[in-house]
């Protein structure tokens, strides 16, 4: 179990050469276990103005989304069957017109990474290994994506986010696991803020300073944006 006040973030220099660009913002102390009912007002009008911003909404036109695409293609990752996260979600809205209600604090993110369309993920820190690294994997990695139960199969150079046990926490920037996935009794978290080239570093910050924000306004605690530090 990692401590939230020492856990590390690191990443392998030659992810951030191919284009991946990461922070961390760290939350400690939220309360995950209700659902307010000012953030339930909030994201039904965000809600609301994504679908209506979306609606006409070429993919493949927009640089940010179109970004992921092409981080793919340079680390040897296939299209098709490895939508980027927050595309995914974009698309999902368009569909049904709303997102699933998981719990509060994923829910917040979700809604902030259609908004910024920057890849986000969010993490239990109480449940993670020690601390944590981007890298691209070697295949010899643990993967246990959310809703299963025995591992997969793991492909070599893909960039992952890896725990000191071997574990993969977030596969690319698409796929989080069952271990450290963010459930109403998670009390410190980490978050994964991921762009591209189409992406500076200030964006990444203020949207990392934005989940910040709206977390602890509606589940308390406190927060800080880590920088990893490369290796």
């Amino acid at each position: 179990m990692s401590d939230p006040g020492t856990i590390r973030f690191f990443v392998q220099k030659e992810v951030l050469d191919a284009g991946v660009k990461i922070i961390f913002p760290v939350i400690e102390g939220i309360d995950n276990t209700a659902v307010s009912e000012e953030w339930m007002a909030r994201r039904t009008a965000l809600i609301s103005e994504l679908a209506e911003r979306y609606r006409d909404l070429d993919f493949h036109e927009d640089c940010v989304l179109e970004g992921f695409n092409i981080l793919h293609d340079r680390t040897g990752v296939k299209r098709r069957k490895n939508v980027p996260a927050s595309e995914n979600l974009i698309r999902l809205l368009k569909k049904n017109g709303d997102m699933p209600v998981i719990n509060q604090a994923v829910d917040i993110y979700n809604v902030i990474s259609m908004d910024s369309k920057l890849a986000l993920g969010a993490h239990d820190i109480d449940k993670t290994s020690g601390n944590v690294t981007l890298r691209f994997t070697d295949g010899s990695e643990k993967f246990v994506p959310i809703g299963q139960t025995q591992p997969q199969p793991v492909r070599p150079h893909e960039y992952s986010y890896c725990d000191d046990h071997n574990e993969i926490l977030c596969r690319l920037e698409i796929r989080q696991v069952e271990k450290t996935k963010v459930t109403e009794s998670a009390g410190n978290i980490f978050y994964i803020v991921q762009g591209n080239e189409e992406t500076d570093r200030d964006f990444l910050e203020e949207t990392a300073q934005r989940i910040i924000d709206e977390t602890v306004k509606y589940c308390g605690g406190r927060g800080r944006i880590i920088i990893p530090e490369v290796i």
